[in-house]
């Protein structure tokens, strides 16, 4: 296993057949990019384009703007469970948040070493998942119940799963939430980290292990890329583009 050292005790895996490392950007080539079907948005396929991101994999995106963009990747055959997100990639056309970031992660060594971590780094995930889950449906909420919404998100948040992080950095003592080396329980705990300062920027005043763990991460060259302006990845959701999904998808 070969890996590219970015700091001390901080690594980052190398396993693809093509490379470019120029300073400290790392990107991957391959014969055909990923392509993500989805609306143009955040949603489930923002933890999809995080973690291909921090893979330094290329991807492109196919925006689904109409109820008719989505009722042609079903009539086409496209949607196995006739919803999305949807990832072409390596011949396969892949459904399904989990079994999309499982096989981005076993692909590109961010799934751990051992089946016991593997086990460490879903657990640590489905945290993240229900913290993010709970987010992203506030711009779906009622107007007059929106505040409420938040109030009970963020109250989750700064006693269910921000501790259970902050104690899981400090009994592991390492860098990184499992392991020795960056895995999706990183950059998808980051991901959580950011969508929470949104709505709460000082969140983290009673976490510096989490803190900490914010900088060093968000400093992983191939992941400071996609934090830039310019990027994939996609800004809050607003009302508005709460509708535009309701609009698509309903």
């Amino acid at each position: 296993m070969e890996y590219i050292l970015l700091k001390k005790n901080l690594h980052l895996p190398r396993r693809f057949s093509r490379s470019v490392f120029k300073g400290k950007q790392v990107t991957r080539t391959m014969a055909g990019k990923p392509k993500l079907h989805y609306f143009n948005g955040r949603g489930r396929m923002e933890t999809i384009k995080w973690l291909l991101a921090a893979a330094g994999v290329e991807f492109e995106e196919q925006y689904i703007e109409s109820k008719e963009d989505l009722q042609k990747l079903k009539n086409d055959g496209w949607l196995l469970f006739q919803q999305v997100p949807m990832v072409e990639i390596d011949g396969m056309k892949l459904v399904q948040t989990r079994a999309i970031l499982n096989y981005i992660a076993a692909k590109y060594n961010l799934y751990g070493k051992d089946l016991k971590e593997r086990a460490l780094i879903d657990m640590y995930c489905e945290g993240t998942v229900d913290l993010n889950e709970g987010i992203m449906m506030l711009p779906f909420k009622p107007a007059d119940t929106r505040e409420k919404e938040l109030m009970t998100v963020l109250e989750k948040a700064s006693t269910r799963y921000l501790p259970v992080y902050e104690k899981v950095l400090k009994d592991h003592g390492q860098d990184f939430l499992v392991g020795r080396q960056l895995s999706r329980a990183d950059v998808q705990l980051l991901e959580s980290i950011l969508m929470v300062e949104e709505l709460k920027a000082d969140i983290l005043l009673k976490f510096p292990l989490l803190k900490a763990f914010k900088v060093r991460i968000s400093n992983i060259p191939t992941i400071k890329k996609f934090l830039q302006p310019g990027s994939p990845r996609k800004p809050q959701m607003t009302e508005k583009m709460a509708a535009e999904a309701i609009k698509i998808f309903h």
